[in-house]
């Protein structure tokens, strides 16, 4: 006796859908139908839309364990990042989800809330008991180099980190051409120079930001004033901006982040000090709330939905085809609001 998809086989019981319950409904082969589920881009675009419908309507599900086995693949994508909390990191993750979801890979992702090299040998050891084709590294290479944990061999990586760092391929904004356009931007409006609110010194993305700002005031001649260390946070800002503000030669100041700007912007208003009649200030990022700030920052436009989707390319590609791409930068553009404006006179 033969039963349909969802029909009682014992007291209790229904038989779950196949693979040819799903192809003749789709009324396609069984072949069509396991390219499907394996996500093989050899199936025309109506016929897989046809199988996925069908697949739906029955409510099959594919066997993963199954289909591991059978393609040597778990179609799953490990993610290991430092903190959840910060703006960068969540619009990353959020495009990293997209992209892998896109391609047909489920995401595991393995947070590290601080980065001790205890807690990074944490998430390397459930990383290698996950069933997953590559991982994506949210972190800093340097921190690599301080502990005695390595990737599962064989394991493709990817690191969103620009630092060059030849273990892996590398996929990160452009740091560098960022802050040179921020710093450029304060000095084309006639600042003698330019304050830098930086990001902590360990942090490769803080450290390219102050190079380039370094970089750029000595190609005009400026000299470089003392840097002011900060931690990302809006209280860091806050902090060192009240610094800022009571130094009457202050006219310019580029915040490594829009967070710090934030708190600068606010100790700027509590000293009595115009934003931008007194003081210009310049972000980084361009946060979704940094067109609300008061006045609207002149800020960094960084494309984290760019980073996240080359990282997720560049790993897939080396994972389908087994060939290892080189870095990649994701340029950035600079977005003028009414936080900046000439000295006064």
């Amino acid at each position: 006796m033969t039963t349909t998809p969802g029909q009682a086989t014992a007291p209790g019981r229904r038989r779950a859908p196949s693979m040819a319950d799903v192809a003749r409904e789709a009324n396609v082969s069984g072949q069509t139908v396991s390219r499907v589920s394996n996500g093989r881009d050899n199936v025309d675009a109506a016929t897989r839309d046809r199988v996925l419908a069908a697949m739906t309507k029955l409510g099959y599900r594919p066997n993963s364990a199954a289909r591991a086995l059978r393609t040597g693949r778990f179609r799953s994508i490990g993610v290991i990042m430092f903190t959840l909390s910060s703006f960068g990191n969540m619009r990353t993750l959020d495009a990293i989800t997209t992209a892998a979801s896109d391609a047909g890979y489920s995401l595991t992702l393995i947070p590290v809330p601080h980065p001790t090299k205890g807690e990074l040998s944490v998430a390397f050891d459930r990383l290698a008991d996950a069933a997953v084709d590559g991982v994506i590294l949210v972190v800093e290479a340097h921190l690599f180099d301080e502990s005695d944990v390595e990737l599962p061999d064989g394991l493709p990586a990817v690191i969103i980190d620009a630092s060059g760092d030849e273990r892996f391929p590398g996929v990160d904004t452009d740091q560098a051409h960022g802050a040179r356009l921020a710093v450029q931007h304060l000095l084309d409006l006639g600042h003698e120079t330019v304050w830098h609110v930086a990001g902590p010194e360990r942090s490769y993305s803080a450290t390219r930001r102050r190079d380039a700002w370094a970089a750029t005031l000595a190609e005009h001649g400026a000299s470089a004033p003392p840097v002011l260390e900060g931690d990302w946070s809006t209280e860091a800002g806050y902090e060192l901006g009240l610094e800022l503000a009571a130094n009457p030669a202050v006219t310019a100041v580029f915040a490594a982040n829009d967070q710090m700007a934030l708190g600068v912007l606010r100790a700027m208003h509590e000293s009595g000090r115009a934003v931008p009649g007194d003081v210009s200030v310049v972000g980084f990022d361009d946060m979704s709330e940094s067109s609300s700030f008061w006045p609207p920052l002149t800020t960094v436009h960084q494309y984290f939905g760019e980073v996240g989707r080359r990282s997720v390319e560049a790993l897939l590609h080396e994972v389908e085809a087994g060939e290892r791409r080189g870095n990649s930068l994701v340029d950035v553009e600079l977005v003028v609001r009414q936080s900046t404006a000439p000295p006064r006179r």
